[in-house]
């Protein structure tokens, strides 16, 4: 199996970068992604949310149908991953708070 090339990313994350409103980003990752991928991301964002309030991995089992494999994943980046998640969950926070 070829190992994935990181380096190949900068062209994504300048795309999204360059993204400034909300219907631009819904329209690129509608484009961009499957139905299903965006549904799992999506779903990835609700359970890194609910893991940052509290809430067990029943409740976010019932209230997502993300499985617990998922969840268990979502909670290891957030909890030794590279800081993406905590930074998204913290700028979302702030943004709800005003």
């Amino acid at each position: 199996m070829k190992k994935f090339d990181f380096n190949k990313t900068e062209n994504f994350y300048k795309a999204v970068l360059s993204l400034e409103t909300n219907d631009e980003c819904k329209n690129f990752f509608e484009d961009i992604f499957t139905v299903k991928e965006l549904q799992d991301i999506c779903q990835r964002i609700e359970v890194a949310m609910m893991l940052d309030k509290g809430k067990s991995y029943n409740e976010i089992c019932e209230k997502t149908g993300a499985s617990t494999a998922t969840i268990s994943r979502v909670n290891r980046c957030l909890v030794y991953g590279s800081g993406g998640y905590r930074n998204v969950l913290d700028k979302i926070n702030t943004t709800e708070e005003k």
